[in-house]
């Protein structure tokens, strides 16, 4: 490493410090109703369901029905909609397509007072009733139903003057629905429109542009492929021929989560200091330094979980994810004791103060490497066989874990995540930062001091 100047350890610190306020306080603008948020703060943190409350159910189609992976999607698209009509927003839906499962996690509504998550659970399996109408009302003419519609399929196309790609949902009809469809946009050609419709509420309203006699149609707006995927698995959700069923729900009250959350941040607040304590009692300068690269690793770790910036996501963070972050710090105390015991002996041998810390953390390296790359394997067999199906690790890994179930994946995911956050932290903040910032003290002359560092009294 380039000779370590006396001003590294404060500017290191002062980044640190203004790197927590950021992540404590964010930064955020209000303009009447709407809040923007440029930084995300600590009150920006999605709880987990354990944590707030809520409830966790998981779906299979009913009768041992072995759903295709579209039927799939198409009854996850009635569940999203009926969580929105419920005005649940917070939610996280998917599919286990290996298991043929739906899982569906959802949190206690803020200044709810009549919410009954049983009844909720139940609406959410129960079949979608599709209904094509004339005009843009509900209570406009009945032309088709959902057993009238084959299939519907999101489709792109391409302008052949322009060159231009647009997506469609392209639509197919039993012979039961043909007729009464043939007749209806003959009606309509040129001056009405069919408005679609899902448990009473309208998912589109295509204008008839002309009559459409052989059962195979395209609906075209201002699409993406996501949103034409959307509205073709919402079109299929009523043709599904099974009924869903609850194989399990879990229901956690918000008195219960809170109190469990307060539980463990007081425990890991607790931990950290005796951990500071410890480390600068027994270590001294190192261990001080030591304490602010853990500090540094907490506050990154959070700022991970919240997103950060506020284009991004913030991560769900449950009680396992706290526990996770709590043994990311245990994690980085280790690297410290190693590294600090490096220096140590070093100066034991006859080292100069400068040659100890450089030797150090040369020879500390390959063991905190060793310790920490294993709990980083971990953390992604956890996040792989326990997260949604459909994430980097869990598609990486889905061969090795067509056996493991996917409905502990807010919570044992939520560990894999903060742990492994935490690891690669312990690398930037208890390795590079910690050597920066201990290179930098051992420059002042205040600081030179072997004992400081461990090392028998005398000077250099």
């Amino acid at each position: 490493m380039r000779k370590v100047k006396k001003p590294v350890f404060f500017i290191v610190l002062v980044c640190i410090l203004a790197f927590a306020y950021l992540t404590y306080a964010g930064i955020h603008t209000q303009y009447g109703d709407i809040k923007t948020s440029y930084i995300k703060g600590v009150d920006d943190i999605r709880w987990g369901i354990d944590i707030q409350g809520g409830v966790n159910a998981t779906f299979e189609p009913a009768d041992s029905y072995n759903a295709s992976k579209t039927e799939l999607d198409a009854a996850r698209a009635v569940i999203e909609q009926r969580l929105v009509s419920l005005n649940i927003t917070d939610s996280e839906v998917y599919v286990d397509y290996k298991k043929d499962k739906i899982i569906v996690s959802f949190p206690w509504q803020a200044n709810e007072e009549s919410f009954d998550p049983e009844a909720a659970v139940a609406e959410l399996g129960e079949t979608a009733q599709l209904v094509f109408r004339k005009g843009t009302d509900e209570t406009g003419e009945e032309v088709l139903t959902g057993t009238d519609v084959k299939k519907a399929e999101a489709r792109q196309t391409q302008d052949e003057t322009t060159g231009n790609i647009t997506y469609l949902v392209s639509l197919t009809l039993n012979d039961s629905g043909k007729q009464a469809f043939a007749d209806a946009t003959t009606e309509l050609a040129g001056n009405g429109s069919i408005s679609i419709w899902m448990d009473d509420k309208s998912i589109s309203a295509p204008s008839v542009n002309q009559a459409i006699t052989d059962g195979k149609c395209v609906i075209e707006g201002n699409f993406t492929y996501d949103s034409a995927k959307a509205l073709a698995d919402k079109i299929n959700a009523g043709s599904i021929p099974f009924d869903l069923k609850t194989t399990s729900t879990n229901i956690i009250s918000p008195t219960l989560g809170e109190g469990a959350k307060n539980a463990m941040v007081l425990a890991g607040l607790i931990a950290f200091i005796i951990i500071a304590i410890y480390m600068i009692s027994v270590y001294r300068l190192p261990g001080f330094v030591a304490s602010i690269a853990l500090f540094g690793q907490v506050v990154g770790t959070i700022a991970c979980i919240t997103g950060f910036f506020g284009n991004i996501d913030s991560f769900t963070l449950t009680i396992p994810g706290i526990a996770g972050i709590i043994l990311a710090i245990g994690m980085g105390v280790d690297a410290n004791v190693i590294t600090a015991e490096r220096i140590k002996e070093e100066l034991n041998n006859g080292k100069t103060l400068n040659g100890a810390i450089e030797l150090g953390y040369k020879r500390a390296w390959s063991a905190v490497f060793d310790g920490n790359i294993t709990v980083v394997f971990v953390a992604v067999i956890l996040m792989g066989a326990f997260g949604p199906t459909d994430s980097v690790f869990g598609t990486l890994l889905s061969p090795l874990f067509a056996a493991f179930g996917a409905t502990t994946a807010g919570t044992i995911y939520s560990l894999g995540y903060t742990l492994l956050v935490g690891i690669i932290l312990n690398f930037v903040f208890g390795i590079f930062c910690s050597r920066l910032m201990l290179s930098s003290l051992s420059k002042f002359k205040l600081f030179k001091k072997r004992k400081l560092y461990g090392g028998a009294d005398n000077n250099e």
